[in-house]
């Protein structure tokens, strides 16, 4: 072989693996860290660098985007001492690609087993009636003692969401009839609270019908008082328009015979009634007036004995 072209073959090998040694390209969202000689030197962004052959090396690669680690489950005491599964996922981001390479061994290990740990000491300050509720509450506070933590880490915790709680079978049975009998509780309430009205109204219409039965009566009465007053005025103006007419009357000419013979009438009418009724007879005092009567009723009798 030609001594010239091996040489020639070994300068191209040389070049390509000084080219790669030399040449770094990072992609986007990516950081890379390059240490010289074992020592850190600089964090690479994104696009094309040239090292040091042999002297620079590129010791860690990290991705500058949004991670989602997944929280294994893991039981937690409530503070009422009833055990519950509970598993989550933590969000977060590195803004410090050097204190991520240097500051801890495994930021994902680290932060995963801080949020275990975070977690159930939250869960051990609350009852297991309200972990269900409390939630929101729970995963603010974990964010906020992982963000401290992981703050020398060059890491940062943007969420913590729990995905399940797991209470035990016989909570979750107990649960159940206790959520069960509040509902016939409340519907128990509800009824009770339907008759209370329903009877309110019934008496409150009984009320009202009363209060109208007697205005009705009131009225009526007022009505009859009014009527009844009426008519006695009425009877009383007849009498005395009769009077007034029976009084023109008498002052005309013949209007005393015209009332005496009226007073005979009404007389001999009434012995007329009294014998008829009885045995008895009523002989007045003054015998002359008497004959008088007496003719003038007999004039009257005859009358009445020639009708039918």
């Amino acid at each position: 072989m030609n001594p010239s072209l091996v040489l020639a073959v070994a300068a191209a090998i040389v070049v390509i693996v000084v080219i790669v040694k030399t040449a770094v390209v990072v992609p986007q969202q990516n950081a890379y860290v390059v240490e010289r000689l074992g020592r850190y030197q600089r964090t690479l962004g994104a696009g094309l660098h040239i090292l040091l052959p042999f002297v620079d090396v590129v010791r860690y690669r990290h991705s500058l985007k949004e991670m989602a680690v997944d929280i294994p489950e893991q039981i937690c005491i409530t503070r009422d001492n009833v055990q519950v599964g509970v598993d989550g996922v933590i969000y977060m981001k590195i803004l410090d690609p050097e204190r991520a390479s240097y500051g801890v061994l495994d930021y994902g290990f680290a932060i995963s087993q801080l949020a275990q740990t975070t977690l159930r000491s939250e869960i051990g300050k609350i009852d297991l009636d309200r972990t269900f509720e409390e939630r929101t509450t729970i995963n603010s506070l974990v964010v906020q003692e992982l963000d401290k933590a992981s703050d020398p880490w060059g890491v940062k915790v943007l969420r913590y969401e729990i995905k399940n709680i797991n209470p035990p079978q016989d909570v979750l049975a107990a649960m159940e009839k206790q959520m069960r009998a509040e509902r016939e509780k409340r519907a128990v309430i509800l009824t009770s609270e339907g008759q209370r009205e329903a009877a309110i109204n019934t008496a409150e219409g009984a009320k009202q019908r009363v209060i109208k039965e007697s205005e009705a009566r009131k009225q009526q009465q007022i009505n009859e008082a009014e009527g009844e007053a009426s008519a006695i005025l009425a009877v009383a103006q007849a009498n005395a328009e009769g009077l007034r007419v029976v009084s023109q009357a008498l002052s005309q000419p013949g209007g005393q015979e015209a009332m005496k013979l009226k007073v005979a009438e009404q007389y001999v009418d009434e012995l007329g009634k009294i014998a008829k009724e009885g045995n008895t007879i009523v002989v007045p005092a003054n015998l002359t007036d008497l004959a008088s009567m007496l003719a003038l009723a007999t004039g009257v009798l005859g009358k009445e004995g020639a009708g039918p």
